[in-house]
């Protein structure tokens, strides 16, 4: 007689919300295809030397609903746009992200996969666009914006903490770091949490940002809720989780600021969505390492494994998973 139980506990289990994720992917109009391989790039491409053939992508995106085609087209604007080039073996193409590409993903890529918001000290950044003719200040207000700063008034851009990595990095990509004014403020009485949260709804769209995030929160609990507790689970259904999972998250995270608490509601639901993330990606992400070890390849052959700094991930994956 076979035990069930056992078998459970070794044979793959099936996720059964993954389906309506893709179902519900697939129903988008328009199907924005690049998006959607920008975040298999970074999420997955990345970490294993950075390389794929195109006919493992077009496979592996076949259930999200983009056909051969969609992939092609979709890759080949993402080269137009500078985010990804290209390689030819034989009769073979393999596309990995250009520098330009790989440093964006990794600005956003801080925050995604952050364990915890930092502490905030009370110390501002502040960026006066003062020399910017105004042909380029709409495109910094919009770079800027995804790196989290907000307008104090119509010529001071402002940003909570002293950080000047994605600042640098972006003024730089747009070439005005000579003609923009940089400087320090320090919010003199850090108690007055009640100011402080009116500022941030004042600068920053937290109202849109808050429903976001409780969208996303009714959609991944369910599924979080539907994940087998222990046991294996099935290879490509935790790469297609993962991949919609960060992809969902993603697209969040260029909208929202990363305030510190003190500027926020006690109540925000980005604490609750980056708490949710990290759990289910903690779950399935051994399993969605297998799929890609065993279906993808690069120019050299199998994908490499996981760089160190994968597992650095949300605080860090568990390590007996990097055996698995």
């Amino acid at each position: 007689m076979t035990d069930h139980s056992e078998q459970s506990l070794t044979s793959p289990q099936a996720i059964p919300a993954v389906s309506a994720l893709l179902d519900e992917f697939q129903k988008q109009r328009p199907l924005r295809g690049g998006s959607l391989i920008v975040t298999v790039f970074g999420d997955s491409i990345s970490q294993h030397g950075g390389s794929v053939w195109l006919g493992n992508l077009i496979e592996a995106l076949e259930s999200f609903g983009l056909n051969q085609r969609l992939v092609r087209t979709s890759v080949y604007r993402l080269i137009q746009d500078g985010w990804l080039e290209s390689s030819q073996v034989g009769r073979r193409s393999y596309y990995r992200f250009t520098e330009l590409g790989l440093r964006k993903y990794q600005k956003a890529a801080r925050r995604i996969y952050q364990a915890a918001r930092e502490e905030w000290d009370g110390q501002w950044t502040l960026v006066l666009p003062a020399f910017v003719v105004d042909e380029a200040r709409e495109q910094m207000r919009k770079e800027l914006g995804w790196a989290g700063y907000g307008a104090l008034s119509s010529g001071v851009l402002a940003r909570p903490g002293a950080d000047r990595q994605s600042l640098d990095e972006t003024l730089l990509e747009l070439g005005i770091s000579d003609k923009t004014i940089v400087m320090n403020a320090s919010t003199e009485d850090v108690l007055s949490q009640a100011a402080l949260q009116e500022l941030a709804v004042n600068c920053w769209n937290l109202d849109e940002l808050e429903s976001r995030y409780r969208l996303f929160l009714e959609k991944f609990r369910t599924v979080n809720n539907s994940l087998p507790k222990q046991g294996p689970l099935d290879l490509k259904q935790c790469f297609e989780l993962r991949t919609m999972l960060v992809h969902e998250y993603r697209r969040i995270q260029l909208k929202d600021p990363d305030l510190p608490d003190e500027l926020l509601p006690n109540d925000w639901a980005g604490k609750a969505a980056l708490h949710l993330t990290a759990n289910i990606y903690k779950r399935i992400h051994r399993y969605a390492e297998q799929y890609l070890m065993q279906t993808m390849e690069t120019a050299e052959g199998s994908l490499p494994s996981a760089s160190a700094s994968y597992y650095k991930r949300f605080g860090g994956l568990p390590a007996d998973d990097k055996k698995a």
